[in-house]
């Protein structure tokens, strides 16, 4: 069976795509005959026909910026390639010393090494150090399984090593510049936010609610908070709100006093100094509710001993 090839695809300067391996159905996979022995020279000759590469040939990249796959995933993954074969080819580009290097598809070219499998589809081209950076991070950041701060990072780099503009990166990526800005923002969080934030203990969400803070400590302090209260993330963000406007609690909180009846304000201050927890009595023409709060489980139990329990 002959292997379909895709036409030539014009060099780097004239868009990211020159150097994207085709999409899958243009170019189909080159049957299991097809294996042997696979030379650089003869691979990039045959530039955008995918071969098959002995896995062993094959070496990581090196400017890769995901830093976790999802075991369960990457399982799935090779189960299905165990029973149907690798659908779309990896890319990878020649080395000097003979061997291979993955540009894209580490997923598929870890969960075929999983499957046991000897080969894997892939498409040779030419690319620098440079390109193949460039190339690696764009590929990631067009994927949904990233965490945030891969995403930040991956984003990061595009403006450091290449000189990107937000615009520019969202040109490159599909994604929105608002959203661009917002992950880079997740750098100036506290490491140890950022590790929670890559674990999955807080959510994007959380984190951009808790950046409104303005040093370390108040991020921090917030945070554990946060996780101690299991908070959603529009509860946190009422939460920071406060935090960042006292003045405008206790001004609430005055002015709310101020209309308090005198004889209940007496009964409420009687009452909270008997208990020593703080109590408010909330009453509408003789009808109402005594809320007094406890901020710990001694508090609780003191509270049942005063009352007889």
């Amino acid at each position: 069976m002959a292997i379909a090839t895709s036409a030539k695809r014009p060099a780097l300067g004239k868009g990211l795509d020159a150097l994207l391996p085709p999409k899958p159905g243009t170019a189909p996979a080159a049957p299991s005959s097809n294996v042997g022995k696979i030379e650089a020279s003869a691979a990039e000759a045959n530039a955008g026909t995918p071969l098959q590469i002995p896995l062993q040939r094959i070496e990581p990249n090196p400017f890769q910026t995901r830093t976790t796959f999802e075991e369960g995933a990457l399982t799935e993954l090779a189960n299905s390639i165990a029973a149907t074969g690798v659908v779309q080819p990896i890319t990878v580009r020649s080395l000097p010393n003979g061997q291979f290097q993955l540009i894209a598809g580490e997923r598929r070219w870890l969960a075929s090494k999983q499957a046991g499998k000897e080969t894997i589809p892939a498409v040779v081209i030419k690319a620098s150090d440079a390109q193949t950076m460039e190339m690696t991070i764009v590929e990631n950041l067009q994927r949904a399984d990233l965490n945030p701060m891969e995403q930040a990072r991956a984003f990061e780099r595009l403006g450091r090593d290449f000189h990107l503009t937000q615009e520019q990166m969202a040109s490159r990526t599909g994604k929105d510049r608002a959203s661009i800005g917002n992950f880079l923002r997740l750098l100036r969080l506290p490491p140890e936010a950022q590790e929670q934030l890559e674990a999955g203990t807080i959510t994007f969400g959380h984190a951009k609610a808790l950046m409104a803070l303005e040093t370390p400590e108040q991020i921090l302090s917030a945070m554990r908070k946060v996780n101690a209260l299991s908070l959603s993330v529009r509860a946190t963000e009422t939460y920071v709100k406060r935090l960042l406007s006292p003045e405008a609690k206790l001004g609430k909180a005055a002015a709310e006093e101020e209309q308090i009846d005198p004889n209940v304000k007496d009964a409420q201050d009687s009452i909270q100094r008997r208990v020593g927890l703080r109590t408010r009595i909330e009453d509408k023409k003789g009808k109402g509710r005594v809320i007094i709060e406890y901020r710990s489980l001694e508090d609780f139990d003191r509270l049942l001993e005063l009352l007889g329990q």
